[in-house]
């Protein structure tokens, strides 16, 4: 009896599972035949799957709007979604259509906006969060977006100095802020406090002195976000009681701030053994601050979140096919791929991150250790580790089969296109893939289209400054 692959994973974890089936022995995602798209597209390509975005955001909604009946909490839930986790058009669009609120991190995302009002996408009740610093652009550009009717259009005030140089720029109308405030990382970190934010110890002071008796400034929310995530371990509740700790000695003296902002966070899949209580996290932080404000007999807030890679990151995949099989000694193998690593999930290479790989076909299959490299020259670009298993394995082949063998990394869809500049010049030249979009129109069949093509000489040479040949 062979060992096989599909052994392999069937007897690991549980197989199938959401989002992951086989069909006449290759690989879907989200019902989607990877085969037909391989087919058709060829590789390698990037495809994302609009639909989970909506499904992301109304499980969150749902799990929070559960809890909040649950407690008796008086406070509301809005989703934010950040538009710096991905701003391609087509998914902000899908997540928009779920009626979601806004996070901005620069000058250019009020621009974006801008857009998505002209088009009929946002209107101007639309909650606007301004996070990160605030060059002297972004507040101009957050304050015209005040003028033009916005109410709903906050700035958290990143540090003390922000606010005055808000208030060098603005007039007379009345503002919406909020307060960050830094927090401390957890002991591994290279630094022990964050840079974001206002230090803990003069919020309050900072209140009494710059925004209590400044009838232009109006305070509605406080905000906090804890950078390794949402998770049940010490860490984050200390630093989530501590924010929230915060938050009623401001609220007992700021009948306007009405608001708890707990940032980001929520985890994605990024292994098949992936496990986490959605529910259970969301029902303990609506507990605490339940308990917290009826003990200090405040308000209950409304709660925020800024959900970015929950939202888009389990919607997409990067498809590769393996050009090469080469044995480097008598331990190791290597998969070389279609494209480059480095250039295409480059949070792999930079950061370490892990994405959930699987073959689309040969699932039948025995399987072996390999690594997987890249077609650049550096020896940087490769794939050898798994977060579950801490290695990769993978279906045999032979060189000489009719069938190539075909790779996914799944659930890319947060950050990589902006981290590896989507469409401009890459390590050794090697283009961008195709990008593939996929939707379901109303009768819920799939529609699929190219986006953009993979990258041309003519595109890149012209970035470059080369003049164009005859």
């Amino acid at each position: 009896m062979k060992n096989t692959y599909f052994d392999l994973i069937e007897h690991t974890f549980y197989f199938p599972q959401e989002g992951f089936d086989l069909k006449d022995g290759y690989l879907t995602f989200h019902g989607l035949s990877l085969k037909y798209l391989i087919e058709k597209y060829g590789t390698p390509f990037k495809l994302i799957y609009l639909p989970k975005i909506g499904e992301q955001i109304k499980r969150s909604r749902n799990l929070f709007n559960r809890a909040i009946k649950k407690n008796g909490f008086k406070g509301q839930y809005h989703f934010c979604y950040c538009t710096k986790c991905c701003h391609f058009q087509h998914v902000v669009s899908a997540a928009l259509k779920e009626n979601v609120n806004l996070e901005t991190s620069s000058a250019f995302d009020l621009d974006l906006i801008t857009n998505l009002f002209h088009s009929g996408e946002v209107d101007k009740d639309i909650y606007i969060l301004h996070n990160g610093y605030k060059t002297d652009d972004y507040l101009q550009k957050i304050l015209s977006l005040q003028k033009d009717g916005y109410k709903n259009s906050i700035i958290i005030l990143d540090s003390i100095n922000e606010l005055k140089r808000l208030l060098k720029q603005s007039n007379s109308e009345k503002i919406k802020i909020g307060l960050r405030m830094a927090i401390d990382e957890e002991a591994q970190s290279a630094y022990y406090t964050s840079r974001l934010g206002i230090r803990p110890g003069d919020m309050l002071e900072f209140y009494r002195n710059n925004i209590k008796d400044n009838s232009n400034l109006e305070l509605k929310m406080f905000h906090f976000f804890v950078d390794s995530g949402i998770k049940d371990n010490l860490y984050y509740w200390g630093e989530f009681h501590k924010a929230l700790n915060h938050y009623v000695e401001l609220r007992k003296e700021c009948s306007t701030l009405d608001s708890f902002n707990i940032g980001g966070g929520f985890p994605i899949r990024n292994h098949l053994g992936f496990e986490y209580d959605y529910e259970y996290i969301i029902n303990e932080i609506v507990t605490n601050i339940k308990e917290t404000c009826r003990n200090n007999n405040i308000p209950d807030p409304h709660i925020f979140t800024e959900f970015g890679k929950y939202t888009v990151g389990e919607s997409s995949a990067n498809i590769f096919e393996v050009l090469e099989k080469k044995h480097q000694n008598e331990h190791e193998v290597w998969y070389i791929i279609d494209n480059s690593l480095m250039n295409t999930i480059p949070d792999a290479w930079s950061l370490n991150e892990k994405f959930i790989l699987l073959p689309i076909n040969k699932w039948n299959n025995e399987y072996t250790k390999v690594n997987i490299g890249g077609i650049s020259c550096d020896h940087s670009d490769y794939y050898n580790s798994e977060d579950f298993n801490q290695e990769v394995m993978l279906p045999k082949f032979k060189s000489d089969d009719e069938e190539p063998l075909y790779l996914g990394f799944f659930h890319t869809g947060a950050y990589q296109d902006s981290i590896s500049g989507y469409g401009g010049i890459k390590h050794c030249l090697i283009p961008s893939p195709k990008h593939v979009i996929i939707d379901r129109d109303e009768k819920g069949h799939y529609i699929d289209y190219v986006y953009r093509q993979e990258q041309g000489v003519a595109e890149m040479l012209n970035i470059l400054g080369y003049e164009p040949q005859e």
